[in-house]
């Protein structure tokens, strides 16, 4: 009976978080949303939408803008000439000439003068006064005083920062973490991040630069994953790990990172899979190959289309589709972030015969339907 019962709250957690999930499509000019079983959140009837974000998602009226729920009801009536995604609570809107916050009620909300209105990321938003740049909360309260010449978006709740022709890095609450000594700095990944002092290129390694013998240039690390890849002065490409050693050394034209254990790379003209010991596991016969997923799948290119395979190099899903979104003509929506190559929770997005749609890992089409255009879930409260 327990056995039951738990599977029945592991059932209704994940319908819980699926429900969570949505895409944006376009149909005959007409833009709608779906959830990732198929069914319509909202069918393609609005004029204009961008992605949810924190919970709402932007939509045209007419010329106006206003704000949906994932339920599709209507929370902020289309008012605004143009409007920004919401996060931390707030928006950035334009109603009679005016730029201006508004939360999730529609009501303005006073912040600091700043010379341009920035939205949030990650509870923050930059101010800036004087040519200067700081940062505020959703509360508005000031953060950090406007100090530097540039922050840059926050990733790993970590931003780079310039002052003069010096890079250094801050947190979410304004505080230094490196001071702006740095010709460049990479994004911080688990206390690592790449950087440049005094003409060399290295890493931050425990708070301190570590100089990487040998290396023109490193790639970002990404959290959870051990090793990144860099170039020589021959520009080819190899893998150190976070210590800043060569794990794998530069021997490849073209690679890409690590996930599942395995990285494309290119010797000569074709990309095959090597492992964290740089044997190459997967022959180099693709076209082109991207990494891969979590669902243990990875896009590869055999002459002009695409098509998946699994960890052992074995064909899944057959070589009949595009999955870039580039000479894509839109409707004028904001686009939105995460339009993966590749699976993602079980779904991927493809192009055929210049439609799109989603398919599953047994390459089985999302309710056998095709859109003008599609862009990947997302988390509707994210």
């Amino acid at each position: 009976m327990k056995k039951i019962l738990f599977i029945l709250v592991v059932a209704l957690i994940s319908q819980s978080v699926i429900a969570q999930k949505a895409a944006l499509v376009v149909q005959k000019k007409k833009v709608g949303f779906i959830k990732p079983d198929g069914s319509w959140i909202i069918e393609p009837t609005l004029k204009d939408a961008g992605n949810f974000a924190d919970g709402l998602a932007p939509f045209k009226e007419g010329k106006e803008w206003g704000y949906i729920n994932g339920e599709g009801e209507v929370v902020i009536k289309p008012t605004y000439a143009k409007v920004k995604s919401f996060n931390s609570g707030l928006a950035i809107v334009l109603l009679n000439k005016e730029w201006m916050y508004i939360n999730k009620k529609g009501e303005k909300v006073e912040m600091p003068d700043s010379k341009e209105l920035y939205s949030f990321e990650d509870g923050v938003a930059y101010i800036k006064q004087n040519d200067l740049v700081g940062l505020i909360n959703p509360e508005g309260e000031i953060l950090l005083e406007p100090t530097y010449d540039k922050i840059y978006a926050f990733e790993n709740g970590h931003a780079k920062v310039k002052k003069g022709e010096s890079y250094g890095l801050i947190n979410t609450m304004g505080k230094i973490v490196l001071p702006a000594e740095y010709e460049g700095l990479g994004v911080w990944s688990e206390g690592n991040l790449t950087a440049k002092k005094d003409g060399v290129s290295g890493m931050i390694v425990d708070g301190k630069f570590t100089k990487v013998e040998g290396v023109l240039k490193i790639w970002d690390f990404r959290d959870g994953e051990e090793l990144t890849y860099a170039n020589d002065a021959l520009k080819l490409v190899g893998f150190i790990n976070r210590k800043g050693e060569w794990v794998i050394k530069p021997n490849y034209k073209k690679v890409r990172g690590f996930y599942n254990g395995l990285a494309p790379v290119m010797t000569v003209d074709k990309w095959g899979y090597i492992n964290t010991k740089g044997e190459m596991v997967i022959p180099e016969t693709f076209r082109d190959a991207e990494i891969f997923s979590e669902d243990g799948l990875a896009p590869v290119k055999m002459d002009k289309l695409w098509g998946f395979i699994d960890t052992s190099g074995k064909l899944v899903v057959d070589y009949d589709y595009e999955i870039s979104n580039r000479g894509l003509l839109a409707v004028g929506l904001i686009f939105g972030k995460g339009n993966e190559k590749g699976f993602y929770n079980g779904l991927a997005r493809v192009s055929k015969k210049k439609k799109w749609g989603f398919i599953d890992t047994k390459g089985n089409v999302l309710n056998n339907t095709w859109f003008d255009r599609v862009e990947s879930f997302t988390d509707i409260n994210k």
